[in-house]
Order: structure tokens, then C-alpha cells, then sequence
């Protein structure tokens, strides 16, 4: 069993804030794999599905950003499985809109939610998926501007973007960590080859 895990804010208030991207890309893989979310024993809501026989849940804890960690510990312990078996999907400001990385493991780089995954598993030792949301913001403003929504503009950039992540998050159900790393290697060679073509064109 693998496990997607999705950091936001629930509510509708939320929905569509730049801190809710990591719902929004689980939300995305429901859509795709025709799963539908409902309420579990615990702090969160779940949809399972299954790939090719290899069986999956996508998690969207009910608590808010900050105590992601308690959702992601009660699903640990209902689910019967390892760290390495949760791929995290989170926000990240580090990275321009629209961009990605996929780390088998690291810190939480400033985000709350990670901090608090990483606190109550005891341990950084878990995948993610780190979506660009931009650094669009004054000094002192970032609350402000990871609760703002994204336009209608970048939704449908969204769109594109979750559409090239989710073959990664497809690949992690089913071989894990390192056929995600693979394939995600392959992309980022394709997409340098292409830009380098490109390049040689103008």
C-alpha cells in the first residue's frame, strides 16, 4: 500500500489558496483515477483506488497546515506501513511557480506542515513532492501570500503542471522511492534535451 498525502487548509475558505496546492494535486489524482474521498477513523479524509493490482490512498488530513502531522501518524498506524511509503505533496516558496522537485527525504525548508509530519513521525525520512508556488511577496508577507488565491490564469497552469507530476506519483504506487527518483530523472534529462534543442534553434 502507498499513501499520497496532501499539506492544505480544509474548508472551502481555503480551496484554492496557494497553501492548499498539495490538496489540490490529490484532489487532481481523484479526478484522474476516479476515487472519491470520505471520512475516516481519524483526522482526515481518504479515497483508495488501485493501479495494475498495486493499491493506493490519497489523504487529506482535516486538521489545519500546522498539525499535518497527526493525520499523517494516525494513517501510519491505521495503514500498517512505513515512512517510506508516504509521498507527501506540500507548497513550497523556494521554487518558481509551476516548478517541482521530488526528494526522498530531507528537512521541513520553513513549512510548518513538514515540521510537523517530521515531529510527529519522529523522522525526515519520507518522500515529497515540492510544488512551486513563487516568492511573489514583500518582506514580512509571505502569511499573507500563501493564503491568497491562485488566479484563474495559473489554475489552468496548475492543471498542466499536475498533469507532467502525476506519470511520478503513478510510478511511486507502483515500485516506490526509487522507480519515482528514476522516472523522475528521465523527465528532468528529457526536458534539459529539449530545452538544449531548442536553445540551438535561435
Amino acid at each position: 500500500m502507498k499513501v499520497i498525502f496532501g499539506i492544505g487548509n480544509p474548508g472551502t475558505r481555503y480551496q484554492y489558496n496557494r497553501h492548499n496546492v498539495g490538496f489540490m494535486f490529490v484532489d487532481y489524482l481523484a479526478a484522474k483515477y476516479s476515487v472519491r474521498f470520505s471520512p475516516a477513523k481519524g483526522d482526515y479524509y481518504i479515497a483508495k483506488g488501485s493501479i495494475n493490482n498495486s493499491k493506493f490512498s490519497l489523504i487529506k488530513p482535516v486538521a489545519y497546515v500546522n498539525n499535518s502531522g497527526i493525520a499523517a501518524l494516525q494513517v501510519m498506524d491505521k495503514l500498517n506501513i512505513n515512512t517510506e511509503d508516504i509521498l507527501v505533496s506540500v507548497d513550497d516558496v523556494n521554487f518558481d511557480f509551476s516548478e517541482f522537485r521530488v526528494k526522498e527525504f530531507g528537512g521541513d525548508g520553513g513549512h510548518n506542515g513538514l515540521a510537523s509530519i517530521i515531529y510527529h513521525l519522529n523522522t525526515n525520512k519520507f518522500p515529497r513532492i515540492r510544488i512551486g508556488i513563487g516568492q511573489d511577496f514583500e518582506k514580512g508577507r509571505m502569511p499573507d501570500y500563501v493564503l491568497s488565491d491562485f488566479d484563474d490564469e495559473e489554475k489552468k497552469q496548475l492543471g498542466d503542471l499536475f498533469e507532467k507530476i502525476s506519470p511520478l506519483a503513478e510510478e511511486f504506487i507502483l515500485g516506490g522511492i526509487k522507480q519515482m527518483l528514476n522516472a523522475n530523472s528521465r523527465l528532468f534529462s528529457k526536458n534539459s534535451k529539449n530545452n538544449s534543442n531548442k536553445n540551438d534553434l535561435n
